[in-house]
């Protein structure tokens, strides 16, 4: 373990349920990195506007800056 490691407080069940996507010899953060390296940011991000967008909890930039801009004028 390298020195920059630190503890992650999760349930057992969670370690289980991560322990389940290793193989052997890997580490927590060799799973962690490979899942995270799988996964596209991009992809991900619009995914996670598109659930703010459906609680009505997201203002887009364009849509702020618009009512700035009427209030203003």
């Amino acid at each position: 373990m390298n020195a920059e490691a630190t503890t992650i407080p999760i349930t057992k069940s969670i370690r289980d349920r991560l322990k389940s996507f290793g193989q052997k010899g890997e580490t927590y953060s060799d799973i962690l990195t490979r899942m995270m390296d799988s996964i596209d940011r991009d992809e991900f991000m619009d995914r996670m506007y598109r659930r703010l967008e459906e609680k009505d909890q997201f203002v887009s930039l364009d849509s702020y800056e618009s009512e700035l801009n009427g209030v203003q004028n």
